[in-house]
């Protein structure tokens, strides 16, 4: 499936849930935060349909996400039915990883084949206070966990001035004892990340080279998305710098996001989409289901406009969207 920009969309991000077990300080408020009803929610019955769709249009990777999507009860029956959908060749998830150490078994049975983690900080009084108070050592645990049974394991960090900036380090040193990539993704200003202020990725790679870290860039994995990869000598793991803000990656952006209500998400950053679970509802067959999923791919913005003024942008947090 092409847009009319000619990029192949091949790439479906569903987010399950708006809710989540933390309130890290650049995504949720801390106080009481109004959610969708169970009734708004796609049911897994309708999610599994609209999947189905998109693989006939050519989608080959499913990314649950949320909100956190281990929230979701019964997980991983979904992550059973979307390995079951021909032309479907990889379901990953990303977590913040709190309740990952005691599901890991389960989605690891269901079919689950990788699975991004987001930690923010090394430091256990730093972690937090970024989270509002969960246990490093639970995240790590499921890490190991997961590393155990063969997944591949990539960690996003977020860096924030005045927060954890003087962290990149450390994340660095990470990847030299464990094999897994870590990936550093400059703050967006979505929800409550406009009230801070993020890092620019080229700086930090001058400043992670000028440490002494002798970074060379490589030509990583097909479909391993925006980021550029760098690996270090000896390394166990990669580096991989995510810029949405510093270098626009729009002309090679190959996904489209389902939020946790049904809508169609075209562009992270854009409100322009299609409400699919409307569709559902009111009994469209599977073929007209297709069909409007393609009308509205090929209407795909050209751009993200974090940078300008558009009544089109998406004001919403970011577990409201889709993370």
């Amino acid at each position: 499936m092409k847009d009319k920009k000619g990029r192949t969309i091949d790439y479906l991000r569903i987010s399950l849930t708006d809710r989540c077990n933390l309130r890290c300080i650049y995504c949720m408020p801390e106080g009481s935060v109004e959610h969708i009803t169970q009734e708004e929610l796609l049911s897994y019955e309708e999610i599994e349909r609209i999947a189905k769709a998109t693989s006939v249009l050519g989608v080959k990777k499913i990314r649950l996400t949320g909100g956190e999507p281990l929230v979701r009860n019964n997980i991983e029956s979904l992550i059973r039915s979307l390995k079951a959908i021909p032309g479907v060749e990889e379901v990953s998830i990303t977590t913040n990883g709190v309740l990952l150490s005691k599901m890991i078994d389960g989605l690891v049975e269901a079919g689950l084949d990788r699975i991004n983690l987001s930690i923010d900080s090394l430091k256990d009084d730093k972690f937090k206070i970024i989270t509002r108070g969960a246990q490093l050592a639970d995240i790590f645990d499921g890490m190991h966990k997961a590393l155990n049974h063969g997944l591949k394991v990539k960690i996003n960090v977020v860096l924030i001035k005045g927060v954890n900036e003087d962290e990149a380090l450390d994340f660095v040193e990470l990847i030299k004892d464990h094999p897994v990539d870590v990936r550093f993704i400059e703050l967006m200003p979505i929800g409550e990340g406009t009230r801070y202020v993020g890092i620019n990725n080229s700086e930090l790679i001058d400043k992670i080279r000028t440490a002494g870290y002798p970074l060379q860039e490589i030509e990583y994995l097909l479909g391993s998305g925006p980021a550029r990869y760098f690996e270090l000598n000896d390394a166990k793991g990669d580096l991989g710098f995510i810029s949405p803000m510093s270098h626009q990656f729009c002309e090679t952006c190959n996904r489209v996001r389902l939020t946790p209500e049904g809508y169609l998400k075209l562009c992270l950053h854009s409100g322009h989409g299609v409400d699919l679970r409307a569709e559902l509802r009111k009994g469209a067959s599977d073929e007209s289901l297709t069909q409007i999923i393609e009308e509205a791919i090929v209407c795909k913005p050209s751009a993200h406009q974090f940078s300008e003024f558009s009544s089109e942008k998406d004001h919403r947090s970011m577990n409201q969207i889709g993370g």
